[in-house]
Protein backbone atom coordinates (compact mmCIF):
# COMPACT_ATOMS: atom_id res chain seq x y z
CA UNK A 1 0.00 0.00 0.00
CA UNK A 2 1.32 3.45 -0.96
CA UNK A 3 1.23 6.20 1.63
CA UNK A 4 1.90 9.81 0.77
CA UNK A 5 4.32 11.84 2.85
CA UNK A 6 4.87 15.62 2.60
CA UNK A 7 8.61 14.94 2.63
CA UNK A 8 8.35 13.12 -0.69
CA UNK A 9 7.40 16.41 -2.36
CA UNK A 10 10.12 18.43 -0.63
CA UNK A 11 12.58 18.43 -3.58
CA UNK A 12 9.79 19.48 -5.93
CA UNK A 13 8.75 22.27 -3.56
CA UNK A 14 12.32 23.54 -3.23
CA UNK A 15 12.80 23.60 -7.01
CA UNK A 16 9.42 25.26 -7.54
CA UNK A 17 10.20 27.93 -4.93
CA UNK A 18 13.61 28.58 -6.51
CA UNK A 19 12.07 28.97 -9.96
CA UNK A 20 9.46 31.38 -8.64
CA UNK A 21 12.15 33.43 -6.89
CA UNK A 22 14.23 33.61 -10.09
CA UNK A 23 11.21 34.69 -12.11
CA UNK A 24 10.40 37.37 -9.54
CA UNK A 25 13.99 38.65 -9.61
CA UNK A 26 14.03 38.83 -13.41
CA UNK A 27 10.73 40.71 -13.41
CA UNK A 28 12.00 43.06 -10.70
CA UNK A 29 15.17 43.84 -12.64
CA UNK A 30 13.20 44.65 -15.78
CA UNK A 31 10.86 46.81 -13.72
CA UNK A 32 13.71 48.55 -11.88
CA UNK A 33 15.12 50.18 -14.97
CA UNK A 34 11.67 50.88 -16.38
CA UNK A 35 12.56 48.79 -19.41
CA UNK A 36 15.55 50.98 -20.32
CA UNK A 37 19.10 49.76 -20.49
CA UNK A 38 21.47 51.04 -17.83
CA UNK A 39 23.81 52.93 -20.16
CA UNK A 40 25.58 56.26 -20.32
CA UNK A 41 26.45 57.06 -23.90
CA UNK A 42 27.82 53.86 -25.41
CA UNK A 43 28.92 52.37 -22.08
CA UNK A 44 26.96 50.26 -19.63
CA UNK A 45 26.73 51.84 -16.19
CA UNK A 46 27.04 48.39 -14.60
CA UNK A 47 30.20 47.70 -16.63
CA UNK A 48 31.62 50.99 -15.38
CA UNK A 49 31.08 49.84 -11.76
CA UNK A 50 32.38 46.30 -12.34
CA UNK A 51 36.16 46.89 -12.26
CA UNK A 52 35.96 47.93 -8.60
CA UNK A 53 32.63 46.60 -7.30
CA UNK A 54 32.34 43.46 -9.46
CA UNK A 55 29.77 42.76 -12.18
CA UNK A 56 27.69 40.90 -9.61
CA UNK A 57 28.07 43.70 -7.05
CA UNK A 58 30.64 41.71 -5.06
CA UNK A 59 34.01 43.44 -4.87
CA UNK A 60 37.22 41.44 -5.16
CA UNK A 61 39.16 43.84 -2.93
CA UNK A 62 38.47 44.07 0.81
CA UNK A 63 38.89 47.87 0.64
CA UNK A 64 35.99 48.22 -1.84
CA UNK A 65 32.41 47.84 -0.59
CA UNK A 66 30.06 45.20 -1.93
CA UNK A 67 26.97 46.73 -3.54
CA UNK A 68 24.88 43.58 -4.00
CA UNK A 69 21.93 43.43 -1.65
CA UNK A 70 22.48 46.90 -0.17
CA UNK A 71 19.48 49.13 0.48
CA UNK A 72 18.55 51.02 -2.72
CA UNK A 73 17.89 54.31 -0.90
CA UNK A 74 21.29 54.07 0.83
CA UNK A 75 23.10 53.43 -2.47
CA UNK A 76 21.26 56.29 -4.19
CA UNK A 77 22.08 58.70 -1.35
CA UNK A 78 25.75 57.69 -1.40
CA UNK A 79 25.96 58.33 -5.14
CA UNK A 80 24.42 61.77 -4.63
CA UNK A 81 26.88 62.48 -1.81
CA UNK A 82 29.82 61.51 -4.04
CA UNK A 83 28.52 63.71 -6.89
CA UNK A 84 28.02 66.75 -4.64
CA UNK A 85 31.40 66.30 -2.93
CA UNK A 86 29.83 65.79 0.53
CA UNK A 87 31.48 62.38 0.53
CA UNK A 88 34.98 62.83 -0.87
CA UNK A 89 36.38 60.08 -3.09
CA UNK A 90 38.28 60.97 -6.25
CA UNK A 91 37.17 58.04 -8.42
CA UNK A 92 33.55 58.07 -7.23
CA UNK A 93 33.32 61.83 -7.77
CA UNK A 94 34.38 61.30 -11.39
CA UNK A 95 32.02 58.33 -11.91
CA UNK A 96 28.99 59.93 -10.25
CA UNK A 97 29.28 63.20 -12.19
CA UNK A 98 28.38 61.30 -15.35
CA UNK A 99 25.09 60.04 -13.86
CA UNK A 100 21.66 61.66 -13.81
CA UNK A 101 19.39 61.25 -10.78
CA UNK A 102 17.41 58.66 -12.76
CA UNK A 103 20.63 56.77 -13.56
CA UNK A 104 21.55 56.77 -9.88
CA UNK A 105 18.13 55.45 -8.86
CA UNK A 106 18.28 52.70 -11.48
CA UNK A 107 21.82 51.67 -10.54
CA UNK A 108 20.93 51.64 -6.85
CA UNK A 109 17.85 49.50 -7.52
CA UNK A 110 19.84 47.15 -9.76
CA UNK A 111 22.54 46.47 -7.15
CA UNK A 112 19.99 46.32 -4.31
CA UNK A 113 18.21 43.44 -6.04
CA UNK A 114 21.34 41.36 -6.59
CA UNK A 115 21.88 38.56 -4.08
CA UNK A 116 24.33 39.56 -1.33
CA UNK A 117 27.34 37.45 -0.42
Amino acid sequence: MFTWSPRQNLPFRVVAAALLALAACAAARAEIAGGRELTVGKHSMVEACAPCHGADGLAHDAEVPNLAGQNAAYLYNQLRAFRSGRRPHKEMLYMSRQLSDEDMRDLAAYFAHLPPR
